[in-house]
């Protein structure tokens, strides 16, 4: 199955009501720009931009359980120069994170993140990574007031329950300030329950969307059954079930002449909350055999999703609230 020329652009979803037009795939940054020699992310970079893929979520990742000095983004940003490309010609998502709020404040964060990665602005933002009480009005009255000093213009969540995405959504209507657009969710065919569950299904009902992040749960799916490399984390510590259901996967992927990361990505795209999907390459056929996900969803996305029901792995063990619920 051949990937898709350049020239033939991905396809595009809305972000949100209130977010912009993306591709519906995006390229991913933790561990994946260290994971590649500069040439071949300079190759990556410039392939994704080629097919129309110009989203890059970059983080810099330096407080709580991400306190590890990882270079990703300064890999990223020297990448992304020695490629060539206009900073207008792509869209930068960055990461405010809350482990440390309100003692590190977004202003400060941002201004951090951005000076690794070599530029003055974002597009968008995820803020996230909580647990516990948020004091929501606070957090969107800082999210709005670094959309006034130009540093983004739309903004998502990651790890907030549904109940504290609907304050946050009200509150910035009360006040006239931009609402959170997306929820940047775990999901995949074996992490359905919050993404798929009423509570979420209620607010992408009122036009919130949904970014697709862990669709291959480290490369578990795809079958990289033990990740050497540090992967996200394990809400309901059902890895061990996930690792079970990979052989389904791979049996679909085989019946559909397809390999298992591509089952996976199109299993998220064909569910039409779902904006763009996120992951990592660390090679340029890596990319291009994620690529021909789109090729498998036009001809088989529906039965895709029925063939890989049984590979939902969070029935029992997730709320569908969410985190923080």
């Amino acid at each position: 199955m051949p990937h898709s020329p350049a020239g033939s652009p991905v396809p595009r979803r809305r972000l949100g009501a209130h977010g912009p037009e993306v591709p519906v795939l995006g390229l991913g940054s933790w561990n994946t720009w260290d994971r590649m020699s500069m040439s071949d992310a300079v190759a990556l970079i410039r392939d994704a931009l080629a097919h129309g893929v110009e989203l890059f979520d970059v983080a810099h990742y330096d407080m709580g359980p991400h306190a590890e000095n990882a270079r990703t983004d300064l890999i990223f940003g020297q990448a992304i120069r020695e490629a060539g490309v206009a900073r207008e010609d792509y869209l930068l998502c960055g990461k405010l994170w809350l482990w440390e709020y309100p003692k590190k404040g977004f202003a400060e964060q941002l201004a951090v993140s951005l000076d690794r990665i070599g530029t003055d602005r974002a597009d968008l933002v995820v803020v996230g990574d909580y647990f516990g009480e948020l004091d929501v009005p606070a957090v969107v009255g800082d999210v709005a007031e670094q959309i006034a000093a130009g540093r983004f213009t739309a903004w998502g969540v990651n790890n907030w329950s549904a109940g504290d995405v609907w304050r946050a959504r009200r509150f910035a209507a009360e006040q006239g300030l931009t609402p959170p657009t997306f929820a940047q969710l775990k999901y995949s065919p074996a992490r359905r329950t919050v993404p798929e569950g009423e509570p979420f299904a209620e607010l992408f009902a009122d036009g919130l969307a949904m970014q697709a992040s862990d669709v291959l749960e480290g490369g578990i799916l795809a079958g990289n059954l033990h990740p050497q490399r540090k992967i996200g984390a394990d809400p309901g510590n059902i890895r061990d079930r996930i690792r079970a259901a990979h052989p389904l996967v791979a049996r679909v992927a085989a019946e559909f002449d397809a390999t298992p990361a591509q089952v996976c990505i199109a299993f998220c795209l064909a569910n039409p909350t779902v904006a763009t999907v996120l992951f990592g390459a660390s090679r340029l056929g890596q990319w291009h055999d994620n690529l021909d996900a789109l090729n498998l969803l036009t001809r088989h996305g529906s039965a895709l999703r029925t063939a890989l029901s049984a590979a939902w792995s969070d029935h029992d063990t997730a709320n569908p609230a969410g985190s923080g619920a």
